[in-house]
């Protein structure tokens, strides 16, 4: 085929990338662009490769920023090399246009888990958790920022040698501390769900916000929906979020803590991306656990198998058709006033089970002391009637003496 023809083919399955990529089946889409299974044909192995949105029809103008975000997301995913991150193979130039190169991995996303099973068990969430941050350190170390930490981005290999296996994806929007281009001024991008409240404020993301992001996404988990609550009104959500209105946990038992002091509202009193991979690390681990250990092994159960809801085509759990767990990136988000009223975290109570509407709203104002109930009217009678008689009592006595 020439390469005219080429260029006048759909893509779709059987379509050949470079020259080299045969693509085999779409694995996803969104905002951002759609992502393929594909065969390397030279190197003979399964790939993903990442379609960014089309150009055509665009002006020069911003399809030359949709290239630059392309190549930007494929150098930025190329300096990180962890074995808990999706790594970055090749950036393939298609008709002028970028394609992202990388490791497949046979695998569901944290967002597909949940929407077969409402809630993980705390523990091994703390596992995904401690594993995310391991590789979230390196990329801060490496002075990458990743901005959109979420369930969707969260996958687990569900089948082969690498069962269990955790790695983080999608350095779709990430930035690094180099990158000179210059950012769009109180305009945001990512998930809303899962923003830090100075994010949603117009504050740059920063390692603090991932670490909000993170604790958002392991919320998430363990509790059945965001810190924020689902809301398909992007804005008002963003100003939930502005204003740290975060739900109180009543579901992740052992690690509720941990998850607290990650979604503090204060990005200064946040711990570390270090300091939250081992405290999560710790908690998974138990008294006297291998934190090492922990780090590394794959999310199995003490079978030998992958939980039943990182499986694909699972049985046992009842997919949630309503309750849909926000999932889409979006751009061009306005950044809300920097003066809104901003919260503090919950502090944990007693881990019963209860509805998940136990709102902590910092924009209300605060319960008055709770007063003490007025006793019954015929004890107040009661307690007249005694006291008039031990008065007569008293005057008789003293008028005998």
């Amino acid at each position: 085929m020439t390469e005219q023809e080429q260029s006048k083919r759909i893509v779709g399955p059987d379509y050949l990338v470079a020259g080299r990529y045969r693509l085999r089946s779409k694995l996803g889409s969104g905002g951002m662009g759609a992502v393929w299974l594909a065969q390397d044909t030279l190197l003979h192995r399964e790939v993903a490769i990442k379609q960014v949105t089309s150009t055509a029809g665009l002006t020069e103008e911003a399809a030359q920023e949709i290239r630059s975000r392309a190549m930007r997301e494929g150098r930025i995913a190329a300096k990180l090399s962890h074995d808990h991150a999706i790594a970055m193979y090749d950036v393939a130039l298609e008709h002028g246009d970028p394609w992202l190169v990388m490791e497949y991995l046979p695998s569901r996303s944290l967002a597909q888990a949940l929407n077969v099973t409402e809630t993980l068990p705390p523990l091994q969430v703390a596992q995904i958790g401690a594993q995310v941050a391991d590789a979230l350190v390196d990329a801060h170390a490496a002075g990458i920022v990743h901005r959109d930490i979420k369930p969707g981005n969260i996958l687990i290999a569900d089948r082969g040698r690498a069962a269990g296996t955790v790695k983080v994806s999608d350095f779709g929007i990430s930035r690094a501390k180099s990158d000179t281009a210059p950012a769009q001024t109180g305009v945001i991008t990512g998930t809303p769900a899962y923003f830090a409240p100075e994010v949603a404020r117009g504050g740059d993301p920063s390692e603090a916000s991932d670490v909000f992001s993170l604790g958002a996404t392991l919320y998430t988990a363990t509790e059945g929906q965001p810190p924020f609550g689902i809301d398909e009104d992007s804005i008002a959500l963003l100003h939930r979020v502005a204003r740290a209105e975060i739900m109180r946990p009543v579901k992740s038992a052992e690690i509720t803590d941990a998850l607290l002091h990650m979604l503090e509202p204060d990005p200064t009193r946040r711990p570390t991306m270090s300091e939250a991979r081992d405290l999560l690390a710790s908690l998974a681990a138990g008294t006297g656990g291998n934190l090492a250990y922990v780090l590394d092994a794959p999310l199995l159960e003490a079978d030998g198998t992958v939980p039943f809801w990182a499986r694909r085509g699972a049985a046992g759990g009842q997919v949630r058709r309503s309750n849909r767990l926000p999932t889409s990136t979006i751009a061009g988000l306005p950044a809300v006033d920097q003066n809104v009223p901003l919260g503090n975290v919950p502090r944990p109570g007693p881990r019963v089970p209860g509805p998940p509407s136990l709102a902590v709203n910092p924009s209300a104002p605060a319960p008055s002391r709770r007063s003490v109930p007025a006793p019954p009217m015929a004890l107040v009678l009661t307690l007249i009637a005694i006291a008039a008689i031990a008065v007569v009592v008293l005057t008789v006595v003293l008028f005998s003496m």
